[in-house]
């Protein structure tokens, strides 16, 4: 049975016009609450895609010539790690894997990181960010992110935290499916 909302258009203010459904939420709850849902749902689909794999499993490409589930996992705990200061967050767990992951393309220098080692980045990277991204108040989602300027907010502000997060999701989204292609 599907519930039907209700819209209602209620002033706060002078000129400020907000939606508020028979739940309460505000348009900027939706909207936040729907960018962190999707979040999780991709996280939590990498979470169960790399869980199963073995160390060397790990090791495979996802097709010939291209890169190792080993590197895509390195890169995306470098690129969300990345997002904490980015989105005004907390500062980063792990800068030290951008030189491997981020910097230079899978095979050009030697594993550094242990396959172990990265599993609990990865995990611990993404727990402390889903847990700050969960705690941000809606409204902060579209203020601007710390890698845009005044100015250039005040041009676009299109360019703030929400974008960034939808970004990144699509991104882990994308590695993900490659993951699956190993299985």
């Amino acid at each position: 049975m599907t519930r039907r909302r209700r819209r209602k258009a209620v002033r706060f203010g002078q000129s400020v016009r907000r939606t508020l459904y028979d739940d309460g939420m505000t348009n900027d709850e939706l909207f936040a609450g729907t960018a962190v849902k999707n979040w999780k749902l991709v996280i939590d689909r990498l979470n169960t895609a790399t869980a199963a794999l073995s160390d060397e499993a790990m090791q495979k490409q996802v097709s010939p010539g291209r890169n190792r589930v080993y590197y895509l996992i390195g890169h995306l705990t470098a690129v969300h790690d990345r997002m904490l200061p980015l989105l005004g967050l907390g500062a980063r767990l792990h800068p030290e894997l951008d030189d491997q992951f981020i910097a230079k393309p899978d095979g050009t220098v030697p594993d550094t990181v242990a396959t172990a080692d990265l599993r609990k980045a990865f995990a611990d990277v993404n727990a402390r960010l889903t847990a700050a991204i969960e705690s941000l108040p809606p409204a902060d989602w579209l203020k601007k992110h710390t890698a845009v300027s005044d100015e250039d907010f005040a041009k676009d502000p299109l360019r703030n935290r929400i974008a960034v997060l939808q970004s990144r999701t699509a991104h882990a989204n994308f590695h993900e499916g490659q993951i699956r292609l190993t299985q």
